[in-house]
């Protein structure tokens, strides 16, 4: 972590000096470049102060969304000038270095500002730009009954950070309106305690599905990240949020199975506690949740952390035709176009946003309902998710 975050700020520190020429090329004011570079120290000055609290134990999370948010707005925006200016310079080279072009530097500090425009769009209305993502998924093993049948997938509600009723209300009647057999919620109902959901509990508990809605706890659940008083405290908190569960009308799955029936036939929803790679406590137990599972069903599993998917459930001794997972929200931050999807979260998560296969196996990692850290989203929208599960001919 330490190396990534020197790779960063090194790129920066870079990325920052060659945008500067552009700037200064174009705006001639000496007491606008000095508030340019104070800007850029106060941030680096707030960064290395969030990497000494953090060291201290300190609670850090508004800190930590607020920095990200400045990061964001002060850096991105440079970054393509780099390469843009990188390649003037080797023509200037060339040409025995005359001054910068007026023109590229025009180029740059407009292409800047467009970036700008897009992130403040992110950090306003991309909070809540829904977006629905449907996969048809086909088994041979799939009992005839539940051919068609639909699940629709929301997950991170993070409900601390949440804040515009008619917006999450918007996300809550586009998931309804998908009219999906099951409901299945995969985790981080809030950002650290049980109290932030009280005030949403009406509008989560008006979604609706004929066969039940079921749900896992996500690591943020647990209250592992905020200062608690004593143990009790921590404890009764994650009692009080299992009761908003099913106040909501969830069925919180704690390592344990349900058969989900129709017709005289039925499939099984697994859902696991956390386990996550990477210093994520590993609560949950597959075996456990399996082990009263008969070796030829059909089984789906909720599962917070993707990252579970790779080290845990592929090699199971109990096949699991389909895990859905949360967790990553795709950063938040990325692109996705015509097929191509990109995020800085693919270099810490192989599987991040998306359908994946491996094993005759599939994972489904939901982006997202809700929002931490980053007061937004950029390219990565919220994400309400709708499977529909067909019977294959073998």
């Amino acid at each position: 972590m330490a190396k990534r975050l020197l790779l960063i700020l090194m790129l920066f520190v870079i990325a920052d000096a060659y945008f500067f020429q552009a700037f200064t090329t174009i705006i001639h004011t000496p007491f606008l470049h000095k508030i340019y570079w104070y800007l850029d120290v106060l941030l680096l000055i707030g960064v290395f102060t969030l990497i000494f609290l953090r060291q201290q134990g300190k609670d850090i999370q508004r800190l930590a969304a607020g920095l990200v948010t400045s990061f964001l707005i002060v850096f991105i925006p440079k970054l393509p000038a780099f390469p843009i200016l990188l390649a003037e310079d080797l023509v200037r080279l060339l040409q025995g270095f005359p001054p910068r072009s007026i023109y590229i530097s025009e180029f740059v500090l407009a292409l800047a500002l467009l970036i700008v425009l897009i992130i403040v769009f992110g950090l306003t209305r991309g909070r809540h730009l829904y977006r629905v993502r449907e996969e048809v998924l086909s088994f041979p093993d799939l009992p005839d009954a539940f051919d068609g049948f639909k699940i629709t997938q929301i997950s991170d509600i993070h409900s601390g950070s949440l804040s515009d009723v008619y917006g999450v209300r918007k996300g809550i009647a586009l998931a309804n309106a998908q009219d999906s057999d099951l409901l299945l919620f995969t985790g981080d109902l809030v950002n650290n305690k049980a109290a932030e959901m009280e005030s949403w509990i009406s509008d989560f508990t008006s979604l609706k599905a004929p066969f039940g809605k079921f749900s896992v706890l996500g690591n943020h659940d647990y209250g592992d990240y905020t200062h608690w008083d004593s143990a009790e405290l921590k404890a009764s908190n994650l009692i009080r949020l299992k009761e908003i569960h099913r106040e909501m009308g969830f069925k919180l799955l704690m390592n344990e199975s349900i058969a989900i029936q129709k017709n005289g036939a039925s499939i099984a929803l697994i859902g696991v506690e956390n386990w996550g790679k990477g210093g994520f406590h590993q609560y949950g137990d597959l075996s456990k949740a399996t082990s009263d599972l008969a070796t030829d069903s059909f089984n789906i599993l909720m599962s917070h952390d993707p990252s579970h998917w790779d080290h845990v459930t592929l090699d199971h001794e109990k096949h699991v035709h389909l895990t859905l997972a949360g967790h990553t929200h795709g950063m938040q931050f990325g692109i996705e176009l015509f097929g191509f999807k990109w995020s800085p979260i693919q270099y810490f998560y192989e599987q991040w946003a998306g359908l994946y296969q491996k094993k005759g196996k599939y994972l489904y990692v939901n982006r997202g309902f809700g929002y931490h850290g980053l007061k937004g989203r950029i390219g990565i929208w919220p994400e309400i998710t709708v499977i529909t599960l067909k019977k294959s001919i073998s």
